[in-house]
């Protein structure tokens, strides 16, 4: 379906909660839900479309940022969602031993997703259809609606072919990230939801370069936290920011010996739609204060640099 011109989010939402009830019926959905602004506005749409018809299952891949599986439960307890969250960490981590292409990294967490999927829905019974918070630069960049492929969505280029639904369900796939934000609001969604920060649906598995192990996770999850508790406070803060852990490994001097351990990279980007960006200037003293707690808070981390590049030659993400 092509991307009309002009586009009403209030038209929008009555096509999409038309188009839903016709394609489901009276048959259940199961959902990925992140706690990511797509999959939470998916999730609001797809429980005011078809309620009590929803089911949403959180993958916990450990890819994830920093206590997100707890604060994910703790942001839909008592919602009307059937939620159940899957711990699979184990899992992803022995399927991603080894492998440092990105595009083969998108293709296997996306795969293992749908298969964590299908394997859960045999449990809970018939549920033909699965709904995804795909958005139209998704699509984009995946190479679709007539586009070169820039790097392939979890959500559109690692889907396996033997797909075990009988369709999938994708209300957003027409909407750019800042069209969704405003239909999270009219949808009810809190403040903390809509405008949290984007995240890519292979999580932390695209922001560490090269081989992903648990330790590098481990420090990434706390450099990306201190990254955002800075940026968070800023009077105005940048569309998006987050820390990358590169596969360059750095000189460093620790209690007076010398070191030699990976380096985190600051991306922080400006942007309306997510399809162009501009890095933000950050404040010499905000990226000072960044580096100097990086450093104290992961002794495997050598040294901190920033990421001036803007989209395009660059893309937000690093793989």
């Amino acid at each position: 379906m092509q991307r009309p011109e002009k586009l009403d989010l209030q038209d929008y939402l009555k096509q999409q909660t038309e188009q839903i009830q016709q394609q489901v019926g009276n048959n259940r959905v199961l959902l990925a839900l992140s706690g990511g602004v797509d999959s939470s506005v998916c999730a609001a749409l797809l429980s005011q479309a078809i309620p009590g018809q929803l089911t949403c299952i959180f993958v916990d891949t450990g890819l994830m940022r920093l206590d997100e599986g707890d604060q994910v439960e703790e942001a839909f307890a008592g919602k009307n969602l059937d939620l159940i969250r899957i711990n699979a960490e184990a899992r992803f981590l022995d399927k991603l031993r080894g492998i440092t292409d990105p595009e083969q990294k998108r293709k296997i967490i996306g795969e293992e997703f749908i298969r964590v999927f299908e394997e859960e829905s045999a449990k809970l019974g018939d549920i033909p259809y699965l709904a995804q918070g795909t958005i139209y630069p998704d699509i984009i960049e995946s190479g679709k609606e007539g586009h070169e492929n820039i790097k392939s969505h979890h959500n559109v280029g690692g889907l396996p072919e033997d797909l075990a639904f009988t369709g999938l369900v994708e209300p957003l796939s027409l909407l750019y990230k800042d069209e969704v934000r405003v239909l999270g609001t009219t949808l009810g969604l809190p403040d903390y939801l809509v405008h949290r920060q984007p995240f890519p649906g292979p999580g932390l598995g695209v922001r560490c370069i090269g081989e992903v192990t648990k330790e590098k996770l481990d420090a990434l999850r706390v450099a990306d936290a201190i990254v955002r508790e800075e940026l968070d406070a800023l009077d105005a803060s940048p569309a998006q920011y987050f820390a990358v852990m590169t596969d360059t490994y750095s000189v460093g001097v620790r209690e007076g010996k010398r070191a030699y351990h990976p380096v985190i990279a600051v991306r922080a980007v400006d942007t309306n739609d997510f399809m162009q960006a501009e890095y933000v200037q950050l404040p010499h003293e905000v990226l000072n204060r960044i580096s100097q707690r990086i450093t104290d808070a992961v002794p495997t981390v050598s040294r901190v640099v920033y990421d001036v590049t803007s989209k395009p030659p660059g893309t937000v993400e690093w793989e």
